[in-house]
């Protein structure tokens, strides 16, 4: 398995309260756990044959200076043995340990996902898409990595440190203290020095990401550079970025040469400090040569151990710290979600009526978004909801579909307050066609079936006609089962919109919510997706937030928002005679910059 690079992740201190956090995750081990303690087992195994090796590889040394030849074969077969078993052991302890580890986590990250998706939007709002896709790779990727062989490995070291000292103090206790004063604090003192070293290396590596970056920014805006003469400037930015890398490549080369030095005069003094005073004690008859090797290769192991053991802490408290990221998802309030199908919903007929409706966003409570909004829309009405930008429009669209909760005020449908109707009821019966479509990588087929998941292909077809988008997609080789790519890139901006429409239409709301859903298109596009949209509002509540007041002249009620209070509303005919009115002098702005 390659090693992840995990530089980036922060450490966490490991206390109790830590300790306890991180060790959620083994709620998500359901039938596995038996696969972690026999993977222990097999564990502790592994250690105490790698301990059996020194011990017999120094007694068959041993049978030379006591000239007893008679254990040679004996202790040769042990030493295969011993081999043997400890191949053994450490498959059934990798293997157990990545079974277990890899079940873990895919229960939990079903379960992060699982919960993450029935967040509130309060929720994304306040959270970078980034972090959370990081969250999701990078963290459970390091809790993974420390499951599967950092733990492990961590235990391992510890048997080998506990069970190399005691054996160490059997051979010879005046050599192991000269050791435990020597060789651990070399060996530790070269992994701090080695993580120092890392440390420049990757300040190295962001210099010279920085200027890629010069070079990258510079290319892509080749001509902007041109036409502002800015070729020597360019230049010197991107010399000075370059010196910069010199400069602590350099400094980086001096710790480099210095680590090395350190590794062979320190390291390896110490190492022939430990043979000298064991040849010196071999010398006096108090200590066999073969115990002087079992006993080097055990101050190697536990030399190893030491530092080994650093490397992994850190590692642990990255996993650690990661786990309080996750866990803190999991702790987030979800919404009350039924997972029902549209079938099995209630059906709504359609009549809202916003009362008395105040609103801020929890990010920004100290600001009134809407301020005592009140209107109300008949069954099959539509209404448009018109005013300048950052007024409250689409914020009416958000609380419609319940993503936030009023703060005053109350939401009525159908005669019934709209907190007082289960989420999934609620959202089963709208739809909603934005202005910036968002398609989801698969098919076409796939897209428009994400308005009703069980919906037959005859379903789709007809979805696909009623929105004006049958001819475009049949004119595709792959028809129905064309991929749109990533946000539906491969399809032009009037054909991502007549699919949504088609995945509304398969839904068959009783209340529709155009966001600004032709705001973005060319004159014909608009054209072709507003004759869609205009099949898709028959016998249906339609709220259309409009930017373009010419698309919804025909609405039965015109909302005019500013500032978060409706300021009008009424017909186009009724808003164009109110004198100095909002509607009519943004009706007059419009038609005089089509002019």
């Amino acid at each position: 398995m390659a090693k992840r690079n995990t530089d980036h992740l922060p450490n966490a201190k490991i206390t109790g309260s830590t300790l306890k956090k991180a060790a959620r995750v083994f709620e998500f081990t359901g039938k596995h756990k038996w696969k972690l303690y026999l993977g222990l087992f097999f564990l502790l195994l592994t250690g105490g044959t790698a301990l059996l090796f020194p011990m017999l590889l120094g007694g068959l040394v041993k049978t030379i200076e006591q000239k007893d030849f008679s254990q040679i074969d004996q202790i040769g077969f042990f030493l295969i043995v011993v081999l043997s078993l400890q191949s053994v052991f450490s498959y059934f302890r990798i293997y157990l340990f990545v079974n277990y580890t890899e079940n873990t986590l895919a229960s939990l990250r079903q379960a992060v996902y699982a919960h993450m998706i029935r967040l509130p939007m309060s929720f994304f709002v306040q959270k970078r898409v980034g972090d959370l896709n990081s969250m999701m790779s990078s963290d459970i990727s390091q809790i993974q990595d420390t499951l599967t062989t950092t733990i492990a490995e961590f235990l391992r070291q510890i048997i080998l440190i506990i069970g190399g000292i005691i054996l160490l103090l059997f051979l010879s206790p005046k050599l192991t203290l000269l050791m435990l004063a020597i060789v651990p604090v070399v060996a530790v003192a070269a992994v701090v020095f080695g993580r120092f070293i890392r440390k420049t290396s990757r300040q190295i590596q962001d210099k010279i990401a920085e200027s890629n970056t010069i070079v990258e920014e510079t290319l892509q805006g080749i001509a902007n550079v041109k036409a502002f003469a800015n070729e020597i400037y360019e230049n010197m930015r991107y010399r000075k970025s370059t010196e910069e890398i010199v400069r602590n490549a350099i400094r980086g080369g001096v710790y480099r040469g210095a680590f090395a030095s350190f590794i062979i005069f320190c390291l390896f003094g110490a190492i022939v400090a430990v043979i000298w005073f064991g040849v010196n004690l071999a010398s006096k008859n108090q200590l066999y040569i073969g115990d002087l090797i079992s006993f080097i290769l055990y101050s190697a192991f536990v030399g190893a151990s030491f530092g080994g053991v650093a490397e992994l802490y850190a590692q642990i408290q990255k996993a650690v710290g990661a786990t309080e990221r996750v866990f803190e998802i999991l702790n987030e309030q979800t919404e009350n979600l039924e997972f029902k199908k549209l079938d099995e919903s209630i059906r709504i007929n359609g009549e809202v009526e916003f009362r008395n409706i105040a609103f801020s966003y929890p990010s920004r409570k100290e600001y009134e978004v809407l301020k005592q909004i009140s209107f109300i829309a008949k069954k099959g009405e539509t209404i448009a909801i018109v005013g300048p930008s950052g007024s409250g429009k689409s914020t009416i669209a958000s609380l419609l579909l319940r993503f936030y909760d009023v703060n005053e005020g109350a939401i009525i449908i159908d005669g019934k307050e709209s907190q007082l109707y289960s989420l999934t009821d609620l959202r089963n019966n709208m739809a909603i066609v934005p202005q910036d479509v968002l398609l989801f990588g698969g098919s076409i087929k796939e897209n428009i079936a994400y308005g009703k998941p069980d919906a037959t292909m005859e379903d789709i077809i007809n979805a696909a006609k009623q929105a004006n988008a049958f001819d475009f997609i049949n004119s595709f080789p792959e028809k129905f089962e064309t991929i749109v790519g990533e946000r539906g890139v491969k399809l032009s901006g009037g054909q991502r919109q007549r699919v949504a429409i088609a995945r509304a239409v398969l839904k068959n709301p009783s209340i529709l919510i155009l966001d600004e859903a032709t705001s973005s298109l060319d004159s014909e596009s608009e054209r072709v997706v507003q004759e869609a949209l205009d099949k898709l509002m028959q016998g249906r509540t339609s709220f259309v937030i409009a930017h373009r007041l010419s698309t919804i002249r025909n609405a039965d009620k015109i909302i005019v928002i500013d500032k978060g209070i409706v300021k009008e509303q009424g017909t186009h005919e009724q808003l164009m005679q109110v004198p100095d009115g909002l509607y009519a002098s943004l009706s007059k702005l419009q038609f005089d910059s089509v002019l």
